[in-house]
């Protein structure tokens, strides 16, 4: 046992191949546990993985080497080791200077390494589900010179797009997605007698719980498309996975429980092992002959009987950090002639190679900028809370007061702060794996029981569950309560992920009650409502970033703070109604007292929804500083469904000017208003000018918040610039014009 430790920690550092430990008979779990229990045996020196501090090689000659995938070619064994050792590293360098998704492409250097030795990009394809596991794969065909712009503006993406590289075969962001697309791609490549058919998808075991998984793979299996399905089984099945749940602390699927039995179960595969099982994908004679071979080394109860069931030829379980044996197996599938598609089941370790992230509960997923010797993050201190502990805090409020209250969210517990929920109520959180559409219609039935069920999903992801929210809730009126966190533009990650479309499609369906908070008192008002209201679907949405904190909320919103404390607790609000925050002269100026906007045409209104209020109210002060002639009134609808009509007409009978602001694309907030303005018969006349200030129909790559809605013209010296040109104060460049300029 000693000696196998030994070697385990050895292999770990990278100076015995991990084959000779094959030859102890270990088991993928004891193999595992040898690895951990040898995290304190590391000698110094070995890669100086025994820190902290942690440090990588001073100088990386082999990748400085690599400028695309076909330098790699030539490379022995020994060298792809160096090579995935320097690879490492240069992650790790890169993702400390610019903050990104950090573990997930630690735990895929080897199987990168021995794709792009195996396979010949771009001929060959290779996809990489969700794809933020990326990075080593961008570094090796090309791009290793430009990860200082990684997820900034004007820089490199952090998933892989088609427009950037001819060796992204495929773009994503979201997952379960790859194998549909390698089936695509494998057939285009038959049906046009394309010299070379190999299309490989790469997916997470947390990518794999999505159905649209297992709809591709039972497709593939049907048509005997020739693919390769490399599953990357690495036990972090959400972010982060073991947060307290209804099913436990362990990984939020019953597919993950399945391939972990196999890793128990089963030895690690090596080359022997699965080269005398390969005649499975030869002519039917052939497997004649060498069924008693065949049974005898594979067992006729294979552990891959799942997927073998779908049609698929099963291969592992394998070591996925071990190129010895990787290698030969895919040189092996690659230039077989079967058209089977194979699944290759490859065990990882998210984070691996670096302890801080081994360690960590979210394996560090997702990072901020981060010291590479000792792994701690320089994340700046807020400086007040994040809107989503917000959400969650308040919905733990009114789960004390009523039992019936569950948190549900698809895989994605911190995002959507259903971890700090589960901690409090374990047995009301269900976390369903890579699943809204789920997610969505199980909290249907959850209604129809009396339960009320608050899905936590992000506004990009919900996009996903679009008709179950459709057919399975709104049509019959059931009280789910739909959360959507990170709505509007989410910064970094770029267009995958921003949630800019939910004003536009939820708005068209029947019975939903549509709002949007401007600041975190808001927010805990909102999840109040959507508790107390049992009459049908709500929809919350609220962006990424922070509450304004006390000072703010008092200075630039007007509220007034008892004890300058945020109240604890959030009031039921009435449904269907905003409020007016600040009138002509500021938040308290009425009357007389108010010299400004005396005529109606100089007088201008701004009604807005969500956190684009905060924008309004700078606007609106910087244009009465500038024209002591003008007065501004800023309104929040609170709801787009119900509208709160009588607010939109007293706005439109006391200004010349009605502008909207959302956090939302064409469609959503303003054209509503817009719709109702045109039915009322407020146009008829002439005499209003109305603007809706949306974001523009464009995608918007990654970069800051900051930086996105000033591209979309939606911060407040837009807001300004719009008011003053339609009061004719100035002329300013309409946004066409500024957008063309920028391009």
């Amino acid at each position: 046992a000693a000696a196998a430790l030994l070697l385990g920690a050895q292999s770990v550092a990278g100076f015995v191949p991990s084959s000779n430990i094959r030859g102890l008979g270990l088991t993928a779990k004891q193999l595992h546990n040898g690895r951990e229990e040898s995290k304190t045996l590391f000698a110094e020196g070995a890669n100086n993985i025994s820190g902290p501090p942690y440090q990588g090689p001073a100088s990386k000659p082999i990748l400085d080497s690599i400028e695309s995938p076909s330098d790699m070619k030539g490379l022995s064994m020994r060298d792809l080791k160096q090579l995935s050792h320097e690879l490492r590293w240069e992650v790790l360098e890169a993702v400390s200077k610019t903050g990104g998704h950090l573990s997930s492409s630690l735990g895929v250097i080897e199987l990168t390494v021995a794709l792009h030795y195996v396979f010949d990009m771009p001929i060959d394809q290779i996809i990489w589900d969700v794809s933020h596991q990326c990075y080593p794969h961008k570094m090796l065909t090309g791009r290793r010179n430009k990860f200082s712009g990684l997820r900034q503006l004007g820089g490199i993406s952090g998933f892989c797009k088609r427009k950037e590289s001819p060796y992204d075969s495929f773009g994503a962001g979201h997952s379960s997605t790859s194998i549909s697309v390698a089936q695509g791609m494998s057939i285009g490549k038959a049906m046009l007698n394309k010299r070379t058919n190999n299309c490989i998808a790469v997916i997470g075991d947390g990518a794999i719980t999505g159905g649209m998984a297992y709809e591709a793979m039972n497709s593939a299996g049907y048509l005997k498309n020739r693919m390769i399905v490399v599953l990357n089984d690495n036990g972090q099945v959400s972010l982060p996975t073991g947060t307290p749940s209804a099913g436990g602390t362990v990984p939020a699927s019953q597919l993950s429980a399945y391939t972990s039995n196999l890793l128990v179960s089963k030895p690690f595969q090596d080359f022997r092992d699965f080269a005398k099982g390969f005649n499975k994908l030869l002519p039917e004679d052939v497997q004649g002959i060498n069924k008693r071979i065949d049974e005898y080394a594979r067992g006729i109860v294979s552990g891959g009987t799942l997927f073998e069931e779908l049609g698929f030829y099963y291969v592992g379980p394998i070591d996925g950090h071990d190129l010895d044996n990787m290698v030969p197996i895919l040189e092996k599938l690659r230039d077989s002639d079967s058209t089977k598609p194979v699944l290759l089941h490859v065990k990882t370790t998210k984070g691996y190679g670096y302890p801080p992230a081994e360690a960590a509960s979210d394996r560090m997923h997702g990072v901020a900028k981060f010291d590479t010797a000792t792994g701690k993050q320089k994340k700046g201190k807020a400086s007040a809370p994040s809107l989503t502990s917000i959400f969650a805090n308040a919905l733990i409020d009114e789960a004390m007061e009523d039992r019936a209250v569950v948190g549900i969210t698809a895989a994605m517990p911190g995002g959507t702060g259903m971890d700090i929920f589960g901690r409090r109520f374990p047995k009301r959180t269900f976390d369903v794996g890579i699943a809204e559409q789920h997610a969505v219609t199980m909290a249907a039935g959850m209604a129809c029981e009396g339960l009320k069920p608050f899905v936590a999903i992000y506004s990009t992801f919900m996009q996903r569950a679009y008709d179950q929210v459709m057919h399975d809730v709104a049509i019959q009126n059931l009280p789910v309560r739909m959360i959507l966190d990170r709505a509007g533009l989410v910064g970094n990650d770029g267009p995958t992920h921003h949630g800019c479309y939910d004003l536009a499609y939820m708005g068209t369906l029947p019975n939903l009650i549509i709002m949007a908070p401007s600041d975190e008192i808001e927010l805990k008002n909102m999840v109040a409502t959507c508790a107390a209201y049992d009459d049908g679907p709500t929809v919350l949405r609220y962006p990424r970033g922070a509450g304004y904190g006390v000072d703010k909320l008092k200075s630039l919103f007007g509220y007034d703070l008892e004890n300058d404390e945020i109240p604890s607790r959030g009031n039921v609000l009435p449904m269907g109604k905003g409020r007016i925050i600040r009138r002509p002269g500021g938040f308290k100026a009425n009357g007389s007292a108010n010299t400004r906007g005396q005529t109606r045409e100089d007088r201008v209104a701004i009604l807005t929804i969500g956190t684009r209020l905060h924008e309004a109210l700078v606007a609106a002060q910087e244009v009465e500083e500038q024209d002591p002639s003008l007065g501004v009134t800023v309104a929040d609808a609170r709801f787009m469904k119900p509208l709160d009509v009588d607010l939109v007409r007293d706005l439109v009978d006391e200004h010349s000017v009605l502008i909207t602001v959302e956090e939302g694309a064409i469609g959503g907030f303003g054209d509503h208003v817009l719709h109702f303005l045109s039915l009322d018969g407020a146009l008829d006349e002439g005499n209003l000018k109305f603007r809706p200030m949306v974001l523009p129909d464009k995608l918007f790559e990654a970069g800051t918040q900051q930086e996105q809605y000033d591209m979309a013209g939606l911060n407040s010296q837009h807001i300004k610039g719009t008011v003053l040109r339609l009061t004719k104060r100035i002329k300013v460049p309409k946004l066409e014009e500024v957008l063309e300029e920028q391009n």
